[in-house]
């Protein structure tokens, strides 16, 4: 009988630990709340990239940027190597971005991190294909926020028990193109925090039904303006709203003038996801809510 109490209190105590430890609160959630008096956030996209002599996902130039902007978030692309060690690279080739050639699936790591990276104006530097362990240990120590973009080669489940195995929930946002993977990777852990496309009110409202707390999700609003009705309805949830101006949007800034980040900012835009961000951070340093 003694052996059966004993039992059954540990099997409550682990049950009791279990409920309490998905209770926790991953502390994106209160720093992705949106308020109105929030400062507004830029995050680089491939890490930072049309920078000569700084290569896209690349930790060096994370390192430059965040000098300048000292709460930038960082873009990053995860892939996976053939004998599976996750590192960053965007294309499915190293042609572009490297001094390798073929599939990155199909060359192991060693062989990898011998090769150089180039800048978008195909200077090679003396840069290394970071590890996406490297970035993390990076992001913790420098309190850094990342949002991490997992290509189709990699289980998205598999980019989140890293994450969570290196302690790193806290330094990510993890991108997601699907509510159907956003679901999986909310039920697999409660306290991940989740960049959701929602680009209009259809979205939202399958947004809004899909189990996940708004608490755990930052909107990808998509590369174009939307309504404002859509950002308010958000806001009214607590979410912020990211916009993609990576693209068209970053093309007319530069052409037109970087005013239009502070006229986008207006409209209810919480954060850029930019191939600008020393443009952008200068275009809205003396902006106010």
């Amino acid at each position: 009988m003694k052996k059966l109490i004993t039992s059954i209190l540990l099997i409550a105590f682990l049950f009791i630990g279990c409920k309490e430890k998905n209770k926790l609160e991953n502390t994106l959630q209160t720093h992705f709340k949106y308020a109105k008096d929030k400062e507004i956030l830029i995050s680089a996209h491939r890490g930072g990239k049309g920078y000569p002599g700084y290569p896209e996902n690349c930790l060096e130039t994370m390192q430059y940027i965040k000098k300048h902007i000292p709460n930038a978030l960082f873009e990053i692309d995860v892939a996976k190597s053939k004998d599976g060690v996750l590192l960053l690279m965007h294309d499915n080739s190293l042609e572009r971005t490297s001094t390798g050639f073929g599939r990155v699936d199909q060359n192991n790591w060693a062989a990898m991190e011998q090769l150089q990276l180039k800048d978008d104006f195909k200077t090679i530097v003396d840069f290394k294909i970071p590890l996406f362990k490297e970035v993390l240990d990076w992001a913790k120590k420098e309190n850094a926020i990342l949002t991490v973009d997992i290509k189709r080669s990699v289980d998205p489940a598999e980019v989140l028990q890293f994450i969570e195995k290196n302690n790193a929930l806290n330094q990510s946002v993890i991108i997601t193109y699907s509510l159907k993977t956003a679901q999986k990777l909310y039920n697999l852990n409660p306290n991940v925090m989740l960049s959701v496309s929602i680009r209009n009110i259809e979205e939202f409202n399958k947004a809004a039904n899909s189990g996940i707390p708004w608490a755990n999700m930052v909107a990808f609003t998509g590369t174009r303006l939307s309504n404002t009705k859509l950002y308010n309805q958000l806001h009214s949830k607590g979410v912020q709203c990211m916009l993609g101006t990576l693209g068209n949007l970053d093309k007319s800034a530069a052409a037109k003038g970087n005013h239009l980040y502070r006229k986008w900012t207006n409209l209810g835009i919480d954060i850029f996801a930019t191939d600008r961000p020393l443009e952008t951070k200068n275009a809205l340093k003396t902006y106010k809510n």
